[in-house]
């Protein structure tokens, strides 16, 4: 595994540690089902064992639906997302990018987005598209 970053919700209510997978934050995507398109995170890999509660563990909730097996994580103060144990594949998390000290999801100037109203649980999906950020001139390129 990688080494150990340091995330946190945005009031610290909850603090955690993350250790990525060996693709890194090459792993970063988007997913297009119902959920995470309102929700709009970038989510990087980590293996189940990859992240580690040092704070807060009793300030996160827990979110499930359709078919229950995807656990997604979100601070019960400031309500943001923090990670869920994938349905895709239950050996691991999806980490939201944003809460990881030091980076951002506008880090990435292009974002594969999956295909999660066709889930590959369900049968065929994959990348359905790419979202990009191009930053204005004048900003850091």
């Amino acid at each position: 595994m990688s080494e150990k970053l340091n995330a946190r919700c945005h009031c610290g209510a909850v603090a955690f540690t993350v250790e990525l997978t060996e693709e890194g934050f090459n792993s970063a995507r988007r997913c297009s089902c119902s959920y995470c398109r309102m929700r709009g995170a970038v989510a990087v890999s980590a293996p189940l064992s990859g992240v580690t509660i040092t704070k807060g563990a009793d300030k996160l909730t827990e979110y499930r639906f359709n078919t229950g097996t995807a656990r997604h994580f979100f601070c019960s103060v400031c309500g943001i997302y923090t990670f869920h144990q994938r349905r895709s594949n239950p050996e691991q998390y999806g980490v939201n990018v944003a809460c990881i000290e030091g980076k951002s999801p506008f880090d990435f100037a292009c974002i594969p987005v999956m295909d999660g109203v066709n889930h590959p649980q369900d049968g065929e999906s994959g990348v359905l598209g790419y979202l990009s950020f191009r930053p204005e001139k004048g900003e850091d390129q």
